[in-house]
């Protein structure tokens, strides 16, 4: 074990508490809603509707395309009113060629490399989101592995280790060894007061000892044996290349620094362990699956809604045509709601008081996304990073790096930010883009220095200036939730929201899905006449 400085029996339960922290974290954010298993167990079975029963949806996203697609199925006359001029909402890939603007008029055309994309919405799927993944399934939609956390990654602090980004599988190991040798003493020297027998102590000792890869004499040291899963300074070869030598070990007061247990953490949740997918070739083919297998749906595309008003026959839309700024009006029998309550909380919506209350309490994050293309993978040629994350606990939090044609030559884009802190998100939302590619450089070149050296171009999102959302997620807080929850997930007339925000999983694809699917149910059944 490296030197390090006396810690106190107090500290050292404190030490692994810290080290343990994915648990809590994990039982943290299911409470929270964001780390829950998937209660998907399959589609909807919907009798046939009634025939000539119209529904209007607003809004184009996920949410919005799964109402069409089953209500479609079961009959129902269907119509989408959207914002944009493509489906998918956040369900967005930006590509060569395309441009965006955002409020504040600054505009940003792509410069990637003809097949390199950038998500600034969605990026992966959890193994355990059933529904995004039945209906990638359904609908064709090709899928490959996502790879969140990579040993040879890095993770970086600018508080320890003197600013220097160390492998992912040397600061676990080092923190593992260090804590199980610390405990192995503890037990040794019966400082610990424990409820078990001498062959229990026994059995606990050994399991310490394989754990934390302790010698004979329950130390942690730099040794061949720990070089097994910490990695070499000399790695094993062949020839007259010498025989294999460890590496040196990280410093204990360092490995037990906030900066770098919370970054382990960040890598251990329930929404990041494998496996996770990601679409072939970018998010938004989910989308454009949904659209393409429901050939023939009227969506009426570049179409700002302006007011939403009901009565106890028919629902009706107002809507301005963004290109031509002509006023046209949409009835139907019902409305399925997909717009973000950032959006909805601005229109006149006739709607029963509870229901206006709710859609007003809740504010939206301000989540910055930044992708880059380089002219060459770096990572995967000089350090050996083949997909996986690399954290840091400067500004941009991450690095991502992509996880499809790996060793491939020429230009190739990572995520180079995700802001999620909300003083550092706001911070690079009042950036010019320029300003936030130079800012995501100037940090990322401390993980990697070839940064500006083989920069070519960059994008960047800043989700609090997205015309159409004003936010990237809703923040729900428990006593939003506790007061607000019921009115917006219940029918209010003839209108029922969906979307992500209308779940327990804000944020992500799984919410904007299965909030959609509970939509339809309660629809179907008033639209039937039957009972809520």
């Amino acid at each position: 074990m490296t030197d390090t400085p006396y810690l106190t029996r107090r500290q050292l339960l404190k030490a692994i508490g810290l080290s343990a922290g994915a648990t809590a974290m994990y039982h943290a954010m299911t409470a929270l809603g964001h780390a829950g298993e998937s209660t998907f167990t399959g589609p909807p079975v919907l009798t046939k509707a009634r025939p000539g029963t119209r529904v209007v949806i607003l809004g184009a996203g996920l949410a919005g395309l799964l109402a069409a697609y089953e209500l479609r199925k079961s009959g129902y006359q269907v119509e989408i009113i959207e914002y944009q001029n493509r489906p998918g909402g956040r369900n967005w890939t930006l590509r060569s060629g395309d441009r965006y603007t955002e409020l504040g008029g600054a505009t940003q055309k792509v410069e990637f490399a003809e097949g390199n994309y950038f998500n600034p919405g969605p990026w992966r799927i959890p193994h355990h989101h059933r529904a995004v993944l039945h209906y990638c399934k359904e609908l064709g939609v090709e899928l490959e592995s996502f790879i969140q956390f990579n040993h040879n990654a890095y993770i970086h602090s600018n508080d320890a280790f003197a600013g220097k980004p160390q492998r992912w599988r040397e600061v676990w190991s080092d923190l593992q060894g260090n804590l199980t040798e610390l405990l192995a003493k503890a037990l040794n020297e019966g400082q610990m007061d424990l409820p078990v027998g001498v062959e229990e102590r026994d059995q606990l000792l050994q399991a310490l000892q394989g754990w934390g890869l302790l010698d004979e004499e329950y130390r942690y040291r730099s040794n061949l044996y720990t070089a097994l899963r910490r990695g070499y300074s000399h790695a094993p070869a062949g020839g007259r290349t010498g025989p294999p030598e460890p590496g040196p070990l990280l410093n204990l007061r360092d490995l037990l620094h906030p900066s770098i247990w919370r970054g382990l953490n960040s890598q251990l949740v329930y929404n990041a362990q494998p496996t996770m997918f990601q679409p072939v070739g970018g998010m938004d083919h989910i989308s454009k699956a949904f659209v393409r297998t429901m050939d023939g749906l009227p969506i009426r595309y570049n179409a700002q809604v302006t007011r939403i008003a009901q009565d106890e026959q028919r629902v009706t839309v107002t809507y301005k045509d963004t290109q031509s700024g002509e006023v046209s009006q949409v009835a139907a029998d019902w409305c399925v709601c997909t717009l973000p309550l950032s959006i909805l909380g601005q229109l006149e919506f006739q709607a029963s008081d509870a229901m206006l209350a709710a859609i007003r309490a809740v504010p939206y994050s301000s989540y910055v996304k930044i992708g880059m293309e380089f002219r060459r993978r770096f990572w995967e040629e000089d350090e050996a990073i083949y997909g996986g994350t690399s954290v840091t606990d400067q500004e941009i939090a991450l690095i991502s790096y992509p996880n499809d044609r790996f060793m491939s030559d020429g230009p190739a884009v990572l995520l180079a930010a995700y802001t999620s802190a909300t003083d550092n998100s706001l911070r690079f939302t009042g950036m010019t883009p320029a300003e936030r590619i130079d800012a995501a450089l100037a940090q990322g070149e401390r993980i990697h220095p070839q940064y500006r050296k083989e920069f070519l171009s960059g994008v960047s999102v800043a989700w609090h200036r997205v015309p159409w959302m004003l936010g990237c997620r809703a923040r729900w807080s428990d006593s939003a939730r506790h007061a607000h929850y019921q009115a917006v997930s219940e029918m209010d007339g003839r209108v029922v929201l969906a979307g992500d925000h209308v779940s327990y999983t804000p944020g992500w694809m799984e919410g904007a899905l299965q909030s959609s699917l509970d939509a339809i149910e309660q629809l179907h059944r008033l639209a039937q006449g039957e009972a809520k």
